[in-house]
């Protein structure tokens, strides 16, 4: 099997709701996204994160560090997806103009 099979390349999405009520809760929803970009992941909606993994293992570590820092309030999902179910996806702006998929990334590793 390749190392980047689109069923092994895994794509790591954080879902997230948080309260924006106080200066503190906006400070903490700014503090949790700026987490989520110096970890690696991209905006791909208002509150939703995106990251692509080259394996399952790297999008486990992924996870774990989102958890490892996340909110005291609000809700938080994560899913981790296969390149070939991300590549399913139809992406819609407005109610009938068609978006094109983001462009697949292919991460170096150095280990």
């Amino acid at each position: 099997m390749s190392r980047f099979n689109e069923y092994r390349v895994m794509w790591v999405m954080v879902f997230f709701d948080l309260p924006t009520d106080t200066k503190r809760d906006r400070k903490n929803a700014a503090d949790f996204r700026k987490r989520l970009i110096s970890d690696g992941f991209v905006m791909f909606q208002f509150s939703i994160y995106m990251r692509h993994c080259p394996s399952a293992e790297v999008a486990t570590v992924h996870i774990n560090r989102v958890k490892s820092f996340l909110p005291e309030k609000g809700q938080v999902g994560i899913i981790s997806i296969t390149d070939k179910q991300f590549g399913t996806m139809e992406l819609f702006v407005g109610t009938k103009e068609k978006k094109e998929k983001p462009e697949v990334c292919v991460q170096l590793e150095l280990f």
